[in-house]
């Protein structure tokens, strides 16, 4: 992820101890080892930074189970926000749709159905039936659906997954890992906030049939705001989970554990973990006014790109320093946006992330006279 030198260290040491020994006033950050999880994969992740908290075989491949209709959903709000389709599209109920076996929401073959009703029959009640429909709609088959499902894994980076249908249903060239499932969660709150709130719903009802959310966490966390339980035999017991709290955002995902209670204590172990401990920082409103030469400025304001986020030890960061790496003078003509070197934070000489820096405003040419000017400075630099 961003920092690969802080999760190296959050993944090495039962402790993690940072002590400068040029300043015995320093302060010390101590982190507990993550908490045991009952699971057979997971993963804790921050949403901003994508920093990586915790992880055990988040890169085991596993079934899906109904995880799969996260991927089907983000494939539907894809093609509603392309104008291929819209929320008000009345879709007619095949009968494949119709006998889809397992969790269903109850749709009958023929009818009509608008399309957020079928959304939030899949996303609310797990609804089988209503994402074969769903699938069928958008790209006339199942199978054409899947092809959309596989190919917008690979463009967000699901390197381990393939999906061969749209419902989870069982299948044995069907998997995922932990670490999949929590990039396509936050690709979904990223790309879909007005349709991710969806996932919050407790409850649904449709042909005068309510049936609850089964993500439990959405009663007993308010700061739990989706998303996503699954079980088959052969998946286990798996809940994809994110929450908001104390200034963050984390997503965790929990595969293959025993029971159903035992996915929903496991997740807030995780998540109590990493908010207790973690903050996440954005350093965007990181600047510094920096010299320029044959410039009509003396100096330009430099940072970093917009939405850059680090995650450290909570309360670290206010001690952490800034250094500014320029890859050589700056020299005008210098435009908004251009890369110019580097920005490091870092702790205790020890360096935490290194982030592109960039020009945060325009720097034309200076007349020919001044150019000359600086053109001498640079020479007895």
């Amino acid at each position: 992820m961003k920092s690969k030198t802080l999760v190296r260290l959050l993944k090495s040491f039962v402790l993690l101890l940072f002590v400068s020994s040029a300043n015995a006033d320093e302060p010390r950050f101590y982190i507990p080892d993550a908490p045991a999880i009952s699971a057979v994969s997971y993963i804790l992740m921050d949403h901003n930074s994508g920093t990586i908290l915790a992880a055990k075989n988040e890169n085991e491949k596993r079934a899906p189970a109904s995880l799969t209709k996260i991927m089907t959903s983000y494939v539907v709000f894809q093609r509603i926000k392309e104008k291929f389709i819209t929320l008000e599209d009345d879709v007619k109920i095949s009968e494949k749709a119709w006998k889809t076996g397992g969790s269903r929401s109850f749709i009958e073959v023929g009818k009509m159905i608008k399309l957020k009703d079928l959304l939030r029959g899949m996303i609310v009640q797990s609804g089988n039936d209503a994402s074969v429909a769903l699938a069928e709609h958008v790209a006339g088959s199942e199978g054409t659906f899947v092809l959309f499902m596989n190919d917008y894994a690979e463009q967000l980076g699901m390197k381990n997954s393939r999906f061969e249908n749209s419902s989870g249903l069982p299948h044995d060239d069907q998997y995922t890992t932990a670490k999949d499932m929590a990039i396509l969660s936050s690709a979904m709150i990223r790309d879909f906030p007005d349709f991710y709130k969806w996932y919050s719903e407790k409850e649904f009802t449709y042909n005068d049939i309510t049936q609850p959310n089964r993500n439990k966490l959405l009663w007993s966390d308010s700061t739990v705001d989706g998303l996503k339980t699954g079980y088959t035999q052969k998946a286990g017991y798996c809940l994809v989970t994110s929450a908001n709290r104390v200034g963050m955002r984390l997503i965790s995902s929990i595969l293959g554990s025993e029971g159903p209670a035992i996915r929903f204590t496991e997740t807030e172990k995780l998540l109590d973990y990493g908010f207790r401990f973690f903050e996440t920082q954005p350093v965007d409103e990181i600047y510094h006014q920096v010299p320029i030469y044959k410039s009509e400025k003396r100096s330009i304001k430099v940072g970093v790109a917009d939405s850059t986020y680090v995650t450290l030890p909570r309360n670290q960061f206010k001690y952490t320093t800034q250094t500014i790496n320029l890859n050589q003078d700056l020299i005008a003509p210098i435009n908004q946006g251009e890369r110019i070197g580097n920005l490091v934070i870092s702790f205790s000489n020890e360096t935490i992330v290194t982030l592109p820096l960039i020009a945060l405003e325009d720097a034309p040419e200076s007349g020919f006279f001044a150019r000359m000017i600086d053109t001498i400075k640079l020479l007895f630099r």
